[in-house]
């Protein structure tokens, strides 16, 4: 062969090169994200879901895609795109925002694995038959949201030294049961009478509070629920019109007005499933990883609510509070 035609032989085989290096690339994971409300209220809770995927070696647009699914509030609509998931064929299920969800991820698909980040308990639920070991294609990290009742009804008696009634809106149809039952039990315990609400829509919150207003609880408690806090200013604004002393299970209430919220710190549960998510893409099967019970806990208190509804926040509340807003 002539000294030309080699060289020639040869530029053309590096020609090829990266084309086949790029042929050889692994394709960029796809997770789904499934979540029965819209973004809003959810900034610090993607934020820390995001952090969890950095944490594990993955960042959004860079190695990892995700897509997104956004109910709206409209919950019939999650089969459906729990379906377009699957068909979608992503790596991964993230499902957050209520057991609905999670049921919906699970009807559509046996094999994709499927992580949720929710409250309530997952066996009492039937999301997973056991917390250490769950079978199939489902684990996840629980809030315990429904299960910190006590504590909060705790927090608010020392709050408001004379509550006698309480008002309780569970708002999730699914959980509902459940929450009233947790609530009634810590209410006789404590000698409290227990008053449901039942508001799931705007109209119905607006409804609630002029109901409220004529009946006046001594304190309202607003469950754990990704619609509610959609609406939590709303929510907030009422409760100070109405003069109620409300307390709720997510900080962002506070951050708008709300007088007090004890519950899981929802940004680092939401971290947690992010760790899940990324090693179930190295590797890991769900049934391996146990459900995570939520551990961190934040109690905020707004002192200007506070002082508005006529009342003083105690200094051992004020001691123990994560953070009390001026």
């Amino acid at each position: 062969m002539k000294r030309r035609e080699f060289i020639t032989l040869l530029g053309g085989a590096a020609a090829g090169w990266p084309t086949v290096a790029r042929a050889q690339q692994p394709a960029m994971p796809v997770i789904g994200f499934l979540n029965p409300n819209s973004p809003d209220g959810h900034t610090g809770r993607l934020r820390g879901f995001r952090q969890g995927l950095r944490d594990a070696g993955y960042v959004e647009g860079e190695n990892l895609a995700i897509e997104y699914r956004w109910a709206d509030g409209q919950v019939d609509r999650l089969p459906a795109m729990a379906i377009e998931l699957v068909r979608r064929q992503v790596a991964v299920i993230a499902v957050t925002g209520g057991v609905a969800s999670v049921r919906a991820a699970k009807a559509a698909t046996t094999a994709v694995p499927i992580v949720f980040a929710t409250g309530g308990d997952p066996v009492r639920n039937g999301l997973v038959t056991s917390l250490n070991r769950p079978d199939g294609n489902v684990t996840g990290i629980s809030f315990l949201n429904s299960e910190l009742g006590a504590k909060r009804m705790a927090l608010m008696r020392e709050l408001v030294p004379g509550m006698a009634r309480v008002a309780v809106n569970p708002a999730n149809a699914v959980n509902a049961e459940v929450i009233l039952r947790d609530a009634e039990t810590v209410a006789r315990a404590m000698g409290l009478q227990i008053q449901e609400l039942k508001a799931s829509t705007s109209r119905e919150i607006g409804a609630a509070f002029t109901r409220l207003a004529g009946e006046q609880p001594d304190a309202l408690f607003v469950a754990g629920d990704g619609f509610l806090v959609s609406r939590r200013v709303q929510l907030v604004n009422l409760a100070s019109r109405h003069a109620i002393a409300a307390t709720y299970a997510d900080r962002q209430y506070c951050e708008v007005g709300g007088l007090m919220s004890y519950g899981s710190n929802n940004e680092d549960a939401w971290r947690q499933a992010g760790v899940y998510i990324g090693r179930i893409l190295k590797g890991s099967k769900p049934a391996d990883l146990p459900v995570v019970q939520a551990s961190k806990f934040e109690l905020v208190i707004n002192v200007e609510t506070a002082r508005m509804l006529g009342l003083t926040v105690p200094p051992t509340l004020l001691a123990i509070a994560d953070e009390v807003i001026e």
